[in-house]
């Protein structure tokens, strides 16, 4: 499964998602292209989940019809040290995520 890290979360998240296939939007060369444009590109690139906090993208993006899941970052701020504490939630979040669906890991 492949898991695409949204440009508003740390880059270092990416090292912490263990066991998955992972990239981020800038490593993709997808930076600053708005919300529409990596969920467009990364679902025929292969990825099934973008991990973000953007807590709007659900509201904005029409993921069921993309075919792309997120687990969506909240409560917390986007800081490594901060994240952390949250690593085995957003596993646990990953392997349960639907397509088209988003959840929220929080504190």
């Amino acid at each position: 499964m492949r898991v695409l890290v949204d440009e508003s979360p740390p880059v270092e998240l990416a090292d912490q998602i263990a066991g998955y296939d992972v990239a981020t939007v800038g490593s993709e060369g997808w930076l600053g292209l708005g919300n529409g444009v990596p969920l467009a590109r990364g679902r025929p690139a292969g990825f099934s989940i973008i991990v973000t906090a953007d807590r709007d993208l659900p509201h904005q993006q029409n993921l069921a019809a993309i075919g792309i899941s997120a687990v969506i970052l909240a409560g917390v701020r986007n800081r490594i040290e901060d994240l952390r504490p949250l690593i085995p939630g957003i596993l646990a979040a990953i392997a349960r995520v639907r397509p088209g669906e988003a959840v929220e890991v929080g504190r």
